[in-house]
């Protein structure tokens, strides 16, 4: 899969893309992730990529010109092209596994008051939000996104059956994790995990999938079967 990032800050995300999982990902060929800087397509002497929006009001807006040009030069037949954005349709594990499945993404991080509307009515196909919250612009958003989706694509996670057990699949939250020693401070691990009984333990961990839902996410048992 192929990755392109339109940002302000491509800084931002140099560290990011290089630890764990994701700079696996890229030393294995599985991941091609290409950070760009919006002002490299602006053609002022100033690199300008915002300007004041007609009808006043406070901060700024990114123009046009550089984003059309730049995602008009990445862009290749059949790409995605996605803008992050607070008032976009909400992340999910559902979206981030449909993502993966494309062959060429393109993510255009605003800032200040965001883009002009002539972009996101023409050249976007998608936009997303990754919550009910504003950053100062979407470079983490992206990078939420791209970290989430990738864990959907074939060889980059060490154990591909932790994608079927952990939160959101089934529309439900994950069980609680033990490890050794079996006792510590006195907290024992219970101890149907201890009996080796695989059976028990999967009846054991689903239920606390299902008290856990009921607790903090009600919302999902009401999207089970």
């Amino acid at each position: 899969m192929r990755i392109d990032v339109l940002t302000l800050f491509p800084a931002m995300l140099d560290g990011f893309l290089s630890e764990s999982m994701l700079g696996r990902a890229r030393e294995a060929k599985l991941l091609e992730i290409n950070v760009r800087n919006t002002r490299d397509w602006a053609t002022d002497k100033h690199k300008t990529t915002d300007d004041r929006p007609f009808g006043g009001g406070a901060g700024m807006v990114m123009k046009c010109e550089p984003i059309f040009a730049a995602i008009e030069e990445l862009q290749t037949p059949g790409c995605r092209r996605i803008y992050l954005t607070p008032d976009g349709v909400p992340f999910t594990s559902a979206k981030a596994e449909q993502l993966a499945k494309e062959r060429h993404l393109i993510f255009l991080s605003g800032h200040y008051e965001g883009v002009d509307q002539r972009i996101r009515d023409t050249i976007i196909d998608e936009e997303i939000s990754i919550g009910d919250y504003v950053l100062t612009n979407g470079t983490l958003a992206a990078a939420v996104v791209i970290d989430a989706l990738a864990r959907f694509i074939p060889g980059v996670l060490g154990e591909e059956k932790s994608l079927t057990t952990e939160s959101f699949t089934r529309n439900l939250l994950d069980f609680p994790n033990y490890t050794r020693p079996a006792v510590f401070r006195g907290m024992s691990v219970p101890e149907v995990l201890l009996k080796g009984h695989h059976g028990e333990i999967e009846k054991w961990r689903h239920a606390k999938q299902l008290e856990k839902t009921a607790l903090v996410r009600p919302d999902l048992l009401k999207k089970q079967p």
